[in-house]
């Protein structure tokens, strides 16, 4: 996950989309919300794609394809491998072909295609920074019918994170904090069982990875603030944040400084489904 290959601005994006070898392009706009709750229509990912999308790109649905069903393992778990390739490969992705993933912007659900993506083994994924706010071309309303890719997901053997292992590492290296940090401090929480964080786990809200345009702040200036946070060279270092989304926008970010780092995908609303799981709150990651 090196940082030259984990994100493309859209200037480069037009002129890979144009070269001999231009990539599978996955629209994967998603938003994690609450509008349920207060019975109010939630955000439709589908329906924005149909309403204007990049020409020729294939819409990946979050919840279905990049992820199973909520339950004691969070809210958005590993999908199945089996169904996760099958839906890569309905969407034209092959293994010797590059793939670029956006979504409206915020980043995060491109970045869970882009881990899902790069640690089954796909060796040449990219997320499009800023995502479709940053495209000025043209959009499309054509739905694309892509030839039937090859690709076969294969896990990789590290990069991924359990309760037990995130909470080992806590003590052992960095666990980085992704939600907002009265999430992280259990001043308020809107989704899951109860506030806070894991013991030893240090605030590292994913927002402050972005310029307010979205995209992602310099690779020297992201370094700097993870080596503030003890992540650097040498160190063993894991992200989580609630359901495994936002959080891998921070491995996203961490790749783009050149630091690898796991990702706890059950996270917060796994670890505190269980109530005899520890939780810390406050400022102090004790």
């Amino acid at each position: 996950m090196v940082a030259m290959n984990a994100i493309i601005s859209a200037s480069e994006l037009v002129s890979d989309l144009a070269g001999d070898t231009p990539p599978v392009l996955l629209d994967v706009r998603w938003q994690l919300s609450v509008a349920r709750a207060a019975g109010e229509p939630s955000f439709d990912g589908r329906a924005e794609y149909a309403a204007g999308h990049l020409p020729g790109a294939v819409f990946v649905d979050l919840d279905r394809d990049l992820a199973s069903a909520s339950g004691e393992r969070g809210r958005h778990p590993l999908p199945d491998l089996a169904a996760f390739g099958a839906a890569m490969r309905r969407a034209g992705v092959s293994s010797d072909t590059p793939v670029v993933v956006y979504d409206g912007g915020q980043g995060w659900a491109a970045a869970r295609a882009w881990w899902l993506l790069r640690w089954t083994g796909h060796p040449d994924v990219r997320v499009l920074d800023g995502g479709l706010p940053s495209w000025r071309g043209d959009l499309s309303t054509d739905v694309p019918e892509p030839a039937e890719g090859d690709f076969e997901p294969v896990p990789h053997a590290t990069g991924l994170l359990d309760a037990d292992t995130a909470a080992a590492l806590a003590r052992s290296g960095v666990l980085l904090d992704a939600r907002a940090a009265e999430r992280y401090r259990g001043d308020v929480e809107p989704i899951d069982r109860v506030g806070g964080h894991i013991p030893g786990a240090l605030s590292a809200p994913t927002n402050d990875n972005v310029a307010p345009d979205g995209r992602f702040l310099p690779a020297e200036e992201l370094a700097a603030r993870f080596k503030a946070l003890g992540a650097s060279d040498g160190t063993e270092v894991g992200v989580y944040c609630g359901s495994g989304v936002s959080g891998a926008h921070e491995v996203l970010a961490l790749a783009v400084a050149g630091i690898p780092a796991a990702l706890y995908v059950g996270s917060w609303s796994e670890w505190s489904s269980d109530p005899a799981r520890p939780v810390a709150v406050g400022p102090d990651p004790q």
